[in-house]
């Protein structure tokens, strides 16, 4: 138990990525590369996928979680969510498996992503891709690692000639707004866009109006962590834990050309220029 009072998130990363490699290996039961997974699988309401798997590793993650913070809230993708986290100054914020279309397809990029967020910010974040073997995390003001060696976003200074992953529609109105990129392909995991992102493997990226805060509260920090910046087209960084947990579009790059890739985006949409 870590009491509020002397809550330390860098001593909470060595226990939440234990409990996301204990959830990764419980998901990798039901995984199959390449393969259908075996793993019933239902769709929700606006037919997105949910598998047994999701539920088990949900489960498992609310149980083991609350004992390392037992005075956080919770909100998660795939638990019922309840407006008491509203009144709590810190929240776990947990998609027991991002990317849940490519899994039941055997698309090995998928991942478990945890986040402890406080007042309105993550303050430590793990993302683990089991069928791949990489677990990135960070606390804040610690910087970001990938399976313990310290990673940073790509050295880059201008959007011109960078990688840019993310919607496909949305990539193709970045480069008809004028914008010299190169389109990478974009990942069924938005965790795994943008910790790619903070590693420097893809230099920039960009998020539909679809995503929640389970989807990129982890992810965002240790971003921000590897020296890079997640906002949305006015610039602000998202909040979490409100009382609506889905965001506008937004967009991830290097701190060196973050302004220019939000000013590339607004022209895309048809907004003016900051």
């Amino acid at each position: 138990m870590v009491p509020l009072i002397e809550l330390d998130a860098e001593a909470l990363i060595g226990p939440m990525n234990e409990a996301a490699r204990e959830a990764g290996e419980i998901a990798l039961r039901y995984f199959r590369h390449g393969e259908r997974t075996h793993a019933n699988i239902n769709h929700k309401t606006g037919g997105s996928p949910v598998t047994e798997a999701d539920i088990l590793v949900d489960h498992f993650l609310e149980k083991r979680l609350r004992q390392i913070v037992p005075d956080a809230a919770w909100l998660s993708e795939e638990i019922a969510d309840s407006p008491a986290r509203l009144t709590k100054p810190l929240v776990l914020i947990v998609d027991p498996i991002d990317g849940t279309r490519g899994f039941s397809n055997g698309d090995p990029q998928w991942a478990v992503s945890i986040a402890l967020a406080h007042e309105g910010r993550p303050i430590a974040g793990v993302v683990h891709a089991p069928a791949i073997d990489e677990t990135y995390s960070a606390a804040r003001g610690r910087g970001a690692r990938l399976n313990g060696e310290p990673i940073h976003v790509a050295r880059r200074a201008t959007l011109h000639g960078a990688t840019l992953s993310g919607p496909q529609g949305f990539v193709a109105s970045v480069r008809g707004a004028g914008a010299d990129i190169v389109p990478f392909p974009k990942m069924a995991s938005l965790a795994m866009r943008l910790v790619r992102i903070a590693s420097g493997r893809i230099d920039a990226g960009l998020v539909g109006d679809k995503s929640y805060d389970w989807d990129i509260a982890a992810a965002d920090l240790i971003l921000n962590e590897a020296g890079g910046r997640l906002t949305d087209l006015d610039g602000n960084q998202p909040r979490y834990n409100c009382e609506t947990p889905r965001h506008a579009a937004l967009v991830a790059a290097p701190a060196a050309f973050q302004s220019e890739l939000v000013d590339t985006a607004r022209r895309a949409k048809g907004l003016p220029v900051r």
